[in-house]
Parts: C-alpha cells; structure tokens; sequence
C-alpha cells in the first residue's frame, strides 16, 4: 500500500523530539552479529524498514531475529546454515553487503548478491572487493553475484583505501576481527558509526589499535567466534539534523533529545553561520530562532566534514536565508534529485555541475511533489513546512527506510503533517 504526506505549510514549530538510533549504525552491528558465539541483544534500534530488510537477510541465512519491543533485538546467529544471500533481499537495500566480510571471515565461503538500493549514483564496491583479496580471498562475479571463497579463512595484510569508504571500511574491519593474523588499514573512514564497530570489536576481546583514527591494526581471532557484549546503538545523527532543521526553517525553537553534539560539530556549526543559537545540554540540543538567517557555503565531505546526508535538508532550509547560498556536493553524483521538485513548489535553485546555488528567500507555494530517494523527501517535507497552502508527498516509502515515526515525531512539534494512502 504506497501513502503520502498532506502538509499544510506555515505552522509556527516548538517542543522536544527524541532522537532513535542510526540506521548507520544499527545495519553494520546486525552484520557483526555473524562473528559471534552466542545471542547478541541490541538496543535503541531504529524501527525502520532497512533494519526488518536486513533481519530478514540473516533469518534467511538460519539466523534467529527476535524483536523484544520495537526499539530492541535479539540475534542468534549460532544457527546459520547458509552463506548466500539472496537478490531478492539485496536489491532492496546496499547496506547487505555489510554481511560479505562477516560471512566470508566465519566459513570461508560465501555468495552475495550485487546490491540495490539507493538510486544515488554509482557506488562501486571493488574497494571491498580488492581488499578482501588482498587477505587471500579468491572473488568471482557469477550471474550478478559475488562468490568468494577463503578455505583456510583469510590472513592479515596491508590494505589502504583508494578512497574513502564507509562500508567498505565497516566491512574489512569485520572481516579482519576473524582473520589470521594482523590487518593494518589505511585511509579508514571516521565516522561514528565506523568508530562504534571498531569498539564493540574491541571490547569483545579483537587487539584493535588506532580507534578513532584513519590507521587501524586489526589482530585477528583466527576463526574463533567472538563473545559479544549487549550493544546500544548511537543515535542518529542525520535525524538529529534533519528536525533542527525543521526548527530552522520555521524559525522556531525547539529540542532534540537522546542526541550526541559530539557526531555533529560540522552540522552545527552551519546552523550557527546561518544565524541561529545552539545550545548542548547533556543529550540534549536546542536550536533557537536566527535575528536573520543567513546564507551559506557548504561543501559536502566525509567526516567530520559535513555529510552528504544533510546536504538536501539544508538546501531546503537556504530557501529560508537572504541572500544566495551555495551546496557544492563533493560525494556522490545524482544527488540534486530533489532540485527539480523543490522548483515546483517555486524555488529558484540553479545547478553547475556539482554545485548548486540557491536564490532566497524564496516565497513557496505548496505543490505536489514525489520523493526519489531517503534524504531528498526529508527536504520536501522541511520546504512544505514554509509553503503557502498544502502540499503533497509522493513515493514516502523512501522516508520509512530510515526515519522512525516521521508524522508522528513532526506533529508532535506542532507541524500540520498527516499520511494517506494514495
């Protein structure tokens, strides 16, 4: 059953929201369940489509999933009795190649399908691909699947990134936990969700030194499953953001909880550049209203750079600036989607290649508009909270595979939001 959002712009925002845990995080740590001995609990798991994909995934492989509410899970992955994972799963999401390293690490031996997911540009994988041969993996691409094999599992070895990968760290680094021998990875992506894999590892009994830093040496466990402890996953980062951001555009003031300033220095940092205050209390972030706001430069990069992730959020919300701003995303190609549907409901955005410059302010006009990817209709939905009438979004699928209770958690704020099936 597909639904939209109805919005009715210009409702003045205020009020707390509680912030779920990273889908960016919580999707590797269900992969790293596949180096464990016995059942491994997590909690503050966001309850979003991805996270249901991916236990589907391993449930598929012989795993044992048990949600205890909807925030906490249960995986036991002493039963898997199958390392392929399918297409039919794969294509839904990327994020299942996560349980390549994993797989490959534990039996020697695994097939996993070439991933779906996202429509933004193309993300190869040979990075994974490359460094698990270098730990003595023989890869094949057969009929859309990659089929590796390991007999005598992998080995240590020097491994540098050609560029910076986030999964493709996460996955090495899992795969390096069961190797034989001592992995050292250069060039390691630094963002939180890498850093937490890298400390749940170590504090289950993996020697890792370099947490937190671009160089890691990884020794490995030999094949021998790893007794892991009860994970709580960080909180999201994005979705921190992303409802600042609503605060933002509307000019209103209001809090984030279960948050962590900490993740988010660069992300706050142009919030206060555009005008607005932040204050950081504990786990908690406020944002309040901007004299004027102002326009801004933004670059996308990896992290602690600012993410591509709130690139299409903060586009949205330099319509509400004076002056012209300018977003030039280094990451990924294809991620202007959302320019074209912005234009519909009035913006004046204009794109130079990977450079887009917004013309604000701008005055909207609610218009009906469709989605095309996760981050794109959070942006749809921030430019509908400062239109004139009520708008209409399309496609929110993408929305449920990684925001929790979205409506729900905008209402509360006081946003005229409601979903309807089309």
């Amino acid at each position: 059953m597909m639904h939209y959002l109805k919005i009715k712009g210009n409702a003045k925002l205020s009020g707390e929201v509680k912030i779920s845990g990273a889908k960016n995080a919580a999707l590797p740590i269900i992969a790293l369940t596949l180096l464990a001995k016995k059942s491994v609990n997590l909690t503050n798991i966001p309850n979003v489509a991805d996270i249901k994909t991916l236990c589907q995934l391993l449930t598929n492989l012989g795993a044992k999933c048990e949600f205890k509410d909807e925030n906490s899970l249960s995986i036991d992955t002493s039963s898997v009795n199958s390392t392929t994972a399918n297409y039919d799963i794969v294509r839904k999401m990327r994020a299942s190649i996560l349980t390549l390293g994993p797989l490959l690490a534990r039996f020697g031996h695994c097939e996993v399908s070439l991933p779906g997911g996202c429509a933004i540009g193309q993300r190869p994988i040979d990075l994974h691909l490359s460094a698990l041969e270098k730990m003595g993996a023989n890869i094949e691409i057969k009929q859309g699947y990659v089929v590796a094999t390991a007999p005598n599992g992998l080995k240590g070895a020097k491994i540098v990134f050609d560029k910076i990968t986030v999964t493709g760290s996460e996955n090495i680094i899992m795969a390096a936990a069961l190797a034989h021998g001592t992995t050292e990875l250069f060039n390691v992506a630094l963002e939180p969700e890498v850093v937490q894999i890298c400390e749940i590892l170590a504090s289950s009994g993996v020697k890792i030194e370099g947490i937190g830093t671009s160089e890691l040496k990884i020794t490995g466990s030999g094949q021998k499953l790893l007794e892991i402890c009860d994970i709580k996953v960080i909180p999201d980062r994005i979705e921190a953001g992303t409802y600042l951001c609503a605060g933002a555009i509307t000019n209103s003031k209001i809090s984030v909880t279960n948050a962590n300033a900490a993740h988010m220095t660069a992300i706050l940092n142009k919030f206060e550049e555009m005008g607005f205050s932040i204050e950081v209390d504990g786990d908690k972030i406020t944002i309040l209203p901007a004299k004027e706001i102002k326009p801004v430069e933004i670059i996308t990069t990896e992290y602690p750079g600012f993410p591509t992730d709130m690139q299409a959020q903060f586009m949205a919300l330099c319509l509400a600036a004076n002056g012209v701003s300018t977003i030039d995303e280094r990451l990924f190609e294809n991620r202007f989607m959302h320019v074209s549907e912005l234009a519909r409901m009035g913006a004046d955005i204009r794109l130079n290649g990977h450079i887009a410059s917004i013309y604000a302010p701008a005055n909207l006009n609610a218009a009906d508009v469709m989605a095309t990817d996760l981050r794109a209709s959070s942006a749809l939905i921030l430019a509908a909270l400062i239109a004139n009438g009520e708008s209409l979004v399309h496609r929110i699928y993408h929305l449920d595979r990684g925001y929790e209770r979205l409506e729900e958690k905008f209402k509360s704020l006081g946003a005229n939001i409601v979903r309807l099936e089309e």
